[in-house]
């Protein structure tokens, strides 16, 4: 069932609340996140070790957890409750971080957090399509991107803020962070309404093997996955920066710069899926970051990464929401959950081999190798994309 749509935009009351809520819940998250590793080495001794286990631990456990929570949300016909369960789950986390006396209590409290993450995305993600117009889709993902970039821009400044006020206890902190999120999940339990799921007299259980799929979506899913096995992890440009030359304060701003280009595109890049196409705009995008990353592996100049990274944030707007939007389309209503879990979780299972790919490159060959390696890939990903889908196409069920 649609929506009304509100506003010049076009984009349902449920979509403006659900960004709202990531927008809050990420000014929460990203508020501590550079803090984590902070409070772990230096107040609680861990070991750089456990840093990298506990967040290895916690990133698997919310791709493992999406496509089982879109397949129930499928099953139970309501998506809210899921989605307001895993908000909550990540709200309480964060004050739970002050109380900590060792790193084994942080890994239990980031599985936690990543694990509400899990419960949640499929759901929301289901939701937003549910919500959306067929030709309105690509702008309201575009439009909860935007937000959820906000809030990862707004974050560490909000931290930055505090910590130059005085308040650089990091269990007060995360006392703090609390506040956004616990917010992010009344605006949800208050404004939330899930229009009621009828379901016709022939309804089957979806399941979640893939040949219960049609093949566009299957080829979707192969051309995604090949791309995010060369889409290594973030840090891996952190690090090329500071090769570059740039100190840690400029490696904190050009990472706000990042997210700033992101968070205001995102809606316009959305709203030019619905209009050209989203097969031509998520080509674009995989094509734009083959040309970031092999400037990433020639470049040496400091001001260059200033550039690279605005354009990385233009890469993100181009494909983060457009390609949910693309899966979207792909997948009937009734399996909406379970098939976004599925691509969610493919996606992000990947970020695994193609960080330890990155890492080995890196270290046997050099630091130009993972970003040439990158850039091969998404190259592939948008010939491949060219030639499955010659224009786009939406699923129904009939």
């Amino acid at each position: 069932m649609k929506e009304k749509s509100h506003g010049r935009l076009g984009i349902s009351k449920t979509v403006v609340i659900l960004g709202i809520v990531s927008l809050f819940t990420d000014i929460s998250t990203e508020s501590i996140y550079p803090l984590i590793p902070l409070f772990l080495t230096q107040v609680l001794h861990a070991q750089v070790s456990a840093v990298g286990l506990i967040e290895g631990i916690a990133e698997s456990t919310a791709c493992l957890l999406r496509v089982f929570s879109g397949w129930l949300s499928d099953i139970l016909g309501n998506r809210k409750w899921l989605t307001v369960g895993g908000y909550a789950l990540s709200a309480l986390s964060k004050p739970l971080l002050a109380i900590c006396g060792s790193w084994s209590d942080v890994l239990g409290l980031r599985f936690m957090d990543r694990a509400g993450k899990g419960i949640r995305t499929a759901p929301r993600d289901a939701l937003i399509a549910d919500a959306a117009a067929d030709d309105k889709r690509g702008i309201s993902f575009g439009f909860h991107r935007a937000m959820d970039s906000l809030g990862a821009t707004l974050g560490p400044l909000i931290a930055f803020l505090f910590v130059t006020a005085g308040v650089s206890d990091y269990r007060r902190l995360f006392l703090l962070a609390f506040i956004p999120a616990g917010l992010g999940v009344l605006v949800l339990l208050a404004f939330l309404r899930e229009p009621v799921c009828k379901r016709s007299s022939n309804y089957e259980v979806p399941s979640i093997r893939l040949s219960s799929f049609e093949r566009p979506f299957k080829l979707f899913l192969l051309v995604t996955t090949l791309f995010a096995i060369g889409n290594s992890s973030d840090a891996f440009l952190v690090l090329r920066a500071a090769q570059f030359g740039l100190g840690f304060p400029l490696i904190l701003l050009v990472y706000v710069l990042f997210n700033v280009v992101d968070s205001t595109l995102a809606t316009f890049t959305g709203a030019l899926s619905d209009k050209i196409g989203r097969r031509n705009v998520v080509i674009a995008g995989y094509l734009l970051f083959g040309a970031i990353y092999a400037g990433f592996a020639v470049g040496h100049s400091p001001h260059l990464i200033w550039v690279l990274f605005a354009l990385y944030g233009f890469y993100n707007a181009l494909t983060h929401g457009v390609q949910k939007a693309f899966a979207s389309d792909l997948i009937s209503p009734s399996m909406r959950g379970t098939g976004l879990g599925v691509y969610n979780t493919l996606t992000g299972i990947a970020l695994l081999p193609a960080s330890l790919v990155a890492g080995y490159l890196w270290d046997v060959i050099g630091p130009s190798a993972p970003f040439y390696y990158g850039a091969g890939t998404a190259i592939v990903s948008a010939l491949l994309l060219a030639i499955f889908f010659k224009s786009g196409v939406i699923c129904s069920d009939k």
